[in-house]
């Protein structure tokens, strides 16, 4: 069968943490533009929507060239916005992408990894990348995890890949405290799913562990659904997303530093 893969982009505006987010700037453009950019610079993907509930949201990001999908303002996650638009779509494509709204740090050949994965395999049911953190990177994200940081997500996968748990906290624990060679994977929180197990996944009621760590992929490890892990190489950029409005000035000073992802954005 021919595989074809869409990337859906969930925004929605009414954010308890950060209310019209898709709307705010970010060097002069939207960050939902920026976003719908970098979707668009991915190699191999055939469509690139945005799944919102907001009608000013559609009017806005259709002025800009968008395709967008109105969804149901009870959907609870970016994951159930996307399963909605897989419905609405009759599963069209055999592979959906979720690429978060806020996500305007993340380069187009981390999703063409991921999708790249995916293609090479038919086995695989959920794929989602994760970076090796080394030197200044991992030294300051196990500083910030051992000053009470939440932000961030671990993982830990077996010798095929597979994901064996994600977390919040700092995994695996590093028993021996002068070991210098620790290995800890950040996870990089999009995801490819085939359209079938997407479905599945959206049925599925909160699991336990998923309801402890605030992390909905765990809902696909507690029923059994494997999750292939893709070690991805973001190429000296630094990773990063906007979750509240003070995070703005951070990504701003990066994009400062290491230039635009995309010319053109």
């Amino acid at each position: 069968m021919d595989e074809s893969a869409a990337i859906v982009i969930p925004a929605r505006m009414a954010s308890t943490r950060f209310p019209d987010k898709p709307l705010a700037l970010i060097k002069g453009k939207t960050m939902i533009e920026r976003v719908w950019h970098l979707a668009k610079g991915v190699k191999g993907a055939n469509e690139v929507l945005i799944a919102t509930d907001s009608q000013d949201l559609k009017a806005f990001a259709e002025d800009f060239g968008a395709t967008v999908m109105l969804t149901s303002p009870e959907c609870l996650t970016g994951t159930d916005r996307v399963a909605e638009v897989s419905r609405l779509l009759d599963q069209k494509h055999t592979i959906f992408f979720s690429f978060q709204g806020d996500a305007v740090l993340t380069p187009p050949w981390v999703i063409e990894g991921v999708l790249q994965a995916m293609l090479s395999d038919p086995t695989v049911q959920i794929a989602t990348p994760a970076v090796h953190l080394t030197g200044k990177a991992l030294t300051d994200f196990v500083t910030s995890k051992r000053g009470g940081s939440s932000s961030g997500t671990t993982v830990t996968f077996d010798k095929k890949g597979k994901a064996l748990y994600f977390s919040k906290a700092l995994i695996p624990y590093n028993r021996d405290e002068m070991q210098t060679d620790r290995i800890i994977y950040r996870h990089i929180g999009l995801y490819g799913y085939r359209a079938e197990t997407l479905q599945q996944l959206s049925l599925l009621p909160e699991g336990v562990f998923e309801k402890s760590e605030k992390l909905e992929q765990l809902r696909a490890l507690e029923n059994g659904i494997s999750i292939q892990v893709v070690p991805v190489d973001y190429r000296g950029r630094t990773h990063g997303s906007v979750d509240r409005p003070e995070d703005i000035s951070f990504v701003e000073k990066i994009i400062e530093l290491e230039g635009e992802l995309l010319e053109g954005v």
